[in-house]
């Protein structure tokens, strides 16, 4: 961003790393500072931020970035290419430096890739202002599905956030112990552990936060003086509950149907047999046409596989089978009872589930 205080127009950036690893946070904190900065010696500079979990499509992003170079643009009812041109009117009239942050960007790209190839491409036709890009997303791999007339553009720099680690997360921690509880309250080894569980598992701070808050709730409910390691433990047990409850819960039913498949699949899998794409959609298929269910085709079922190793239910890992090619195999990563127990309130989930008995799926010792 260094250029935004010599008059000049920065490189558009992409960030990438895992969640919590401080991409929206570090992005606020520099664009921020570098606001109050520019504004300080009298350089036009704005920035917008947009989170693509809420604003999804070329129109309404447009609209968000009329917002920032205060133009009117309704929410609906505009021809997308008269709100692209209402923005460009009002950008190069104030004769500003706009940064355009893209949080979440790998959402945008799966509805259009219009909006950013049009970000991309729009300082040719400026004058006296620019805009530079930043796009923010969870997946490492998501810069290779960028059409290429986009990415040498998007991609001149690239930040990777490497996850926390755990004497990091102890830094972070000890910070917010002192804001959110008592002198002395949180025990050390609690803190170290809590630490050492997030940096374990993700190196996320939100996971590491969250276990030390849920810790502290536990132990208050247990009418206990200080936070303790045994308390971090059962906050992790009840935050893995929590979250897999609430992640089933909103998934459509095809994609539970497909995490059916491969529960049934690892319940009665052999030792040393791996679960593959092509088994998971034959049972798809199967647990479909027990209740005359219409069933996805066989791409869309691989895309919802990786819909599931995103959230984090499943791991599906490609593999070399030697002079049988590569294949993708499945493991299943969360606790198959609690999956099955929210599978069910699922009307037509359970109907399936019903047919088949729940020892298919799950074996109850």
């Amino acid at each position: 961003m260094g250029p935004v205080m010599a008059g000049g127009t920065p490189s558009n950036a992409f960030l990438y790393g895992k969640p919590g690893s401080g991409k929206t946070a570090t992005t606020k904190y520099v664009l921020n500072t570098l606001s109050r900065k520019a504004n300080d010696v009298g350089i036009p500079f704005k920035y917008a931020y947009i989170n693509n979990s809420l604003v999804d499509t070329d129109y309404r992003v447009y609209v968000q970035l009329c917002e920032a170079v205060d133009v009117d643009a309704p929410p609906t009812g505009l021809p997308t290419d008269e709100v692209i041109a209402r923005f460009t009117k009002a950008l190069e009239a104030k004769g500003v430096m706009l940064v355009c942050i893209l949080d979440e960007i790998d959402l945008l790209m799966k509805k259009s890739t219009k909006a950013l190839y049009g970000l991309t491409r729009m300082n040719t036709d400026l004058n006296n202002s620019k805009i530079s890009l930043i796009g923010i997303t969870n997946s490492v791999h998501f810069k290779d599905t960028i059409d290429a007339r986009v990415r040498s553009t998007l991609t001149e720099q690239e930040i990777v956030f490497a996850p926390y680690n755990a004497p990091q997360l102890e830094d972070i921690l000890r910070e917010r112990t002192e804001e959110g509880f008592e002198i002395n309250v949180v025990s050390e080894p609690a803190l170290k552990k809590a630490a050492a569980m997030a940096a374990s598992e993700h190196g996320d701070a939100r996971r590491a936060l969250d276990l030390l808050r849920v810790a502290g709730e536990t132990a208050e409910n247990d009418a206990s003086e200080r936070v303790m390691p045994d308390h971090v433990d059962q906050a992790n047990s009840i935050i893995e509950r929590n979250t897999v409850r609430e992640v089933v819960l909103t998934l459509p039913t095809h994609t539970k149907i497909v995490l059916l498949s491969v529960l049934m699949l690892d319940q009665n899998k052999k030792k040393n047999e791996f679960i593959s794409t092509g088994d998971t959609y034959d049972t798809y298929i199967k647990l479909c046409q027990t209740i005359g269910y219409a069933e996805l085709t066989q791409r869309r079922v691989g895309d919802l596989i990786n819909e599931l190793d995103v959230l984090g239910m499943v791991r599906a890992n490609v593999v070399s089978k030697g002079r049988y090619g590569r294949t993708r195999v499945i493991n299943l990563d969360t606790n198959r009872h609690e999956i099955l127990q929210v599978l069910k309130t699922d009307s037509i989930v359970d109907e399936i589930i019903g047919s088949f008995g729940e020892e298919t799926f799950v074996h109850f010792k």
